[in-house]
C-alpha cells in the first residue's frame, strides 16, 4: 500500500484558498515520497470549494512523477464529452500519470444547481460511463490519451453489493470512501471484486496530533461540523489522533488489502505531510 494526497480545495479554520497553499502541498507530497496527487469534486459544498480538476491541472508542473487522481469527477453532472476533454488533457499534459475515477457525487445541492433531478443519478451515471469511456477511447475528440492502452476509468462506492459489480462491469478499478467504511468493511467488500482489480481509499481525513486533547478538538470543532457528523462516529474511521493511532489504521487498511489511501490534511499541508511522513509512515511500515 502506497499514499497519495488530498489538494487542499476548501478551508479549514481561517486558511484562505490560493495557488501558494496548492503549491506548498505538492512540493511536499512530492519531496517527502508520495505517491498521487488527487482532486475531488463538488459545486456546493458547506465551505467554499475549488474547483477540482482546474486545481489538478494547474499542479501538473510541479507533480515530479507522481501519479494525478480525480477521487471522483462528477461524470453526470459535468457531462461525458466536456469531462472527457478535461481528462484527456490531464493525460496528456502529465504525459499518461492519470488516473480517472468518476462517481455520480453524493450532494442533491450539486443536482438542484444544475437542474438534474438527484432520483436518475444511477441511472444517468451508467449512460455517463459508458459515454466517457467511447469518447476517451475513440478517435472523435482529438488529442487523444498520451498512452495507447487510455487512461484507466475507476469508479467510487461506498462498497455496495450494487456499487461493486457497476465498478467491475463498467471500470477498471474500485476506489471507496474511507469515512464511510472501516477496514473490515473494505475487506469484505475486497473479497466481493476479482482478485487482482486495482482499489484505493479516498477522502481519508488526516490531523497528526500532540496529543488525544488535540486530536479530539480537531474533530470536534473542524471535522464533524463540516461533515455534520458524530465526532465519535468519526473518531476510529480516520487518521485524526495521535501518529499511533494513524499508524495503526493505516496498518489495519494494507492488511485489509487496500492499494492506496488518499491523505486529506485538515489544514496546515505541509507540516502534516512530513508528520506523517517522518511519524506515521515509519511506525506503519515497520
Amino acid at each position: 500500500m502506497d499514499l497519495g494526497v488530498h489538494l487542499p480545495l476548501m478551508r479549514f479554520r481561517d486558511e484562505e484558498l490560493s495557488m501558494r497553499r496548492l503549491e506548498q502541498a505538492v512540493n511536499t507530497a512530492r519531496d517527502c515520497g508520495f505517491a498521487a496527487i488527487s482532486a475531488n469534486d463538488h459545486f456546493l459544498f458547506q465551505t467554499p470549494w475549488l474547483d477540482g480538476p482546474t486545481a489538478l491541472a494547474s499542479m501538473v508542473g510541479r507533480s515530479g512523477d507522481m501519479e494525478l487522481a480525480t477521487t471522483i469527477a462528477l461524470a453526470v453532472l459535468r457531462g461525458p464529452v466536456a469531462l472527457a476533454k478535461a481528462l484527456v488533457a490531464l493525460d496528456v499534459l502529465s504525459e499518461g500519470r492519470l488516473i480517472a475515477a468518476v462517481g455520480p457525487g453524493s450532494s442533491q445541492r450539486d443536482y438542484d444547481l444544475l437542474g438534474i433531478p438527484f432520483e436518475e443519478r444511477w441511472k444517468r451515471f451508467e449512460e455517463s460511463v459508458v459515454a466517457l469511456r467511447e469518447l476517451i477511447e475513440g478517435d472523435e475528440l482529438e488529442p487523444g490519451p498520451w498512452r495507447d492502452d487510455g487512461i484507466p476509468i475507476w469508479i467510487g462506492s461506498w462498497g455496495s453489493r450494487a456499487g461493486l459489480a457497476r465498478a467491475v462491469r463498467l471500470a477498471d478499478g474500485w476506489l471507496a470512501s474511507a469515512y464511510n467504511t472501516t477496514p473490515e468493511g473494505f475487506a469484505t467488500a475486497r473479497a466481493a471484486l476479482p482478485e487482482a482489480f486495482p482499489n484505493a481509499l479516498a477522502t481519508m481525513w488526516t490531523w497528526v496530533a500532540r496529543d488525544q486533547a488535540e486530536a479530539d478538538h480537531v474533530l470536534a470543532e473542524v471535522l464533524a461540523p463540516i461533515l455534520r457528523r458524530d465526532p465519535d462516529d468519526l473518531r476510529p474511521q480516520v487518521c485524526v489522533g495521535t501518529p499511533e493511532h494513524c499508524a495503526e489504521l493505516l496498518s489495519r487498511y494494507d492488511e485489509a488489502g487496500c492499494g492506496r489511501v488518499y491523505l486529506w490534511p485538515l489544514g496546515d499541508e505541509p507540516r502534516q505531510l512530513e508528520l506523517v511522513a517522518a511519524e506515521v509512515a515509519s511506525q506503519w511500515l515497520a
